[in-house]
């Protein structure tokens, strides 16, 4: 009786600090983690209770109470995760000149320790997500912690557009948890460290869950209109960030899951459409009534982001070369710090120049264009600057450090997480189609996502793959079982 009393309340434990792991993940840049400078911007709140959940999980496991499903996806990630060691051996080798107080063994270990805290996000939610139930308890808390961060940015929206709050008070309250104080030019950025950041967060963690339960008509709460409501509410933040990577990130996966999974149900909504203008008058004018409604919703997020001068120049500009664009629409900085990594991946194709080391190659790599024409450049390589610069793209940023090897095994690893996600649709059950569709739209934006952000540690690249591969993982062996027990 003890014993079963035991394991009830170890399994309650793992539950109440895997949701305390999900409310509190739109915390990106907590305050308050020891031994971390100022110039650690990626905190994620929720590594706390993860610290407490992977040790438990691992002494449950060696007692033989519980067990990690076994995954394909394991595999690459594990040759990935052998060759960036390899990889930041042979950069010792090459003992590149420290940059502003940075030493190579410094950076290379900060590198393995983000590194291991993304993978330790994956592994826990591998683990903790095995069937429909784990699933359910996953998205109720994941639902909760968007709740948050929703009613933050509203607040936040609430200081910008009114005056019923004061934004040197609210201010005082962001710092009270985060790293930076409210985004000066009235942009949103929830409970994350900037805008971008929310935008992210949303594109590739919430609104593939919200995304697939309307489409699929799978119900996450007890309310039919909340899930409905929490998608609209999530699109009209990302609007309210002016993230442009974040817009195009949910539009781009937004459009390739319609193109990819639900292609019958475009071609039955424009059959519904056509049909509807051969019919009666009534039929005609309330079809026309939701074509014009979406013509002005979308002109009127159109407007809304051209109130913003960098958002105008996508299209508002004249430039006659990539470089003139980049610069025009402020990112000439990121182009110039990719640029530079890649330039050590020409030098070391291969093996690339170790985990964390491509800043040691940025600034002597810069492109001339950078160097006269992006007033960003210009601060970074004042001698007073004290920043470590870092490729501002994750594939780059692979390609620079660990060469054409590791970022051919990174690639194997994602592709492997797609498999197990489409494998989920050969399952005849709703809520199996519904957490494909789900999967897919977030690979696809964490694809995208890529190219605008170079850390490992945070947890938007992990997360969602990790619940895919463990329901995955576990269909497979529940399934291979049956075919054995015939």
């Amino acid at each position: 009786m003890k014993n079963v009393l035991r394991e009830e309340i170890t399994a309650n434990l793992h539950r109440a600090l895997w949701g305390a792991a999900l409310i509190t993940l739109p915390v990106t840049s907590f305050r308050w983690f020891p031994l971390l400078g100022d110039s650690t911007l990626v905190r994620p709140l929720a590594l706390y209770p993860l610290a407490l959940l992977l040790p438990l999980l691992l002494t449950v496991q060696r007692r033989g109470k519980t067990k990690l499903p076994w995954a394909g996806a394991f595999i690459p990630l594990g040759a990935l995760v052998l060759f960036m060691f390899a990889a930041t051996s042979f950069g010792a080798v090459l003992a590149p000149i420290p940059l502003r107080g940075q030493i190579y063994s410094g950076r290379a270990l900060r590198a393995l320790a983000t590194l291991f805290i993304g993978i330790a996000f994956f592994i826990s939610a591998v683990w903790m997500n095995q069937d429909e139930d784990d699933l359910r308890f996953t998205l109720r808390w994941l639902l909760a912690g968007l709740s948050l961060t929703l009613a933050w940015s509203g607040l936040q929206a609430v200081t910008f557009y009114t005056n019923l709050l004061n934004k040197e008070m609210v201010t005082h309250w962001q710092l009270a948890f985060s790293m930076r104080e409210l985004v000066r030019t009235n942009r949103i950025s929830g409970l994350a460290y900037e805008p971008a950041w929310l935008a992210g967060q949303l594109a590739t963690i919430y609104i593939p869950f919200l995304f697939a339960a309307t489409l699929a008509n799978f119900r996450l709460t007890r309310h039919k209109w909340l899930e409905p409501a929490l998608l609209a509410l999530s699109l009209l933040v990302v609007l309210a960030t002016y993230s442009r990577g974040g817009l195009i990130t949910t539009l781009a996966a937004a459009g390739l899951t319609f193109l990819f999974l639900e292609r019958s149900l475009m071609r039955g909504l424009w059959q519904w459409l056509r049909n509807g203008f051969h019919g009666r008058l009534r039929d005609i004018l309330f079809r026309m009534s939701i074509i014009a409604a979406t013509l002005a919703l979308v002109g009127s997020a159109f407007l809304f982001l051209g109130q913003k001068n960098f958002f105008r120049r996508l299209w508002q500009t004249d430039a006659q070369t990539l470089s003139e664009y980049l610069v025009d629409i402020n990112a000439g900085a990121r182009g110039a710090y990719s640029a530079g990594a890649l330039a050590a991946f020409e030098a070391h194709p291969l093996s690339g120049v170790g985990l964390g080391a491509s800043g040691f190659y940025i600034y002597q790599n810069l492109p001339d264009w950078a160097l006269t024409t992006v007033p960003e450049i210009a601060k970074q390589l004042n001698p007073e600057n004290r920043l470590y610069p870092n490729p501002k793209n994750l594939y780059a940023r692979l390609l620079a450090e660990t060469g054409l090897i590791g970022f051919f095994l990174f690639l194997a690893f994602q592709f492997h997480i797609l498999g197990d996600m489409l494998n989920l649709l050969r399952r005849a059950e709703n809520w199996a189609r519904f957490a494909a569709t789900a999967g897919v739209f977030a690979w696809l934006a964490i694809t995208f996502y890529n190219f605008t952000q170079d850390s490992l540690t945070t947890p938007n690249i992990w997360l969602v793959s990790g619940i895919l591969v463990g329901l995955a993982s576990k269909s497979f062996t529940t399934s291979e079982d049956a075919v054995l027990r015939k």
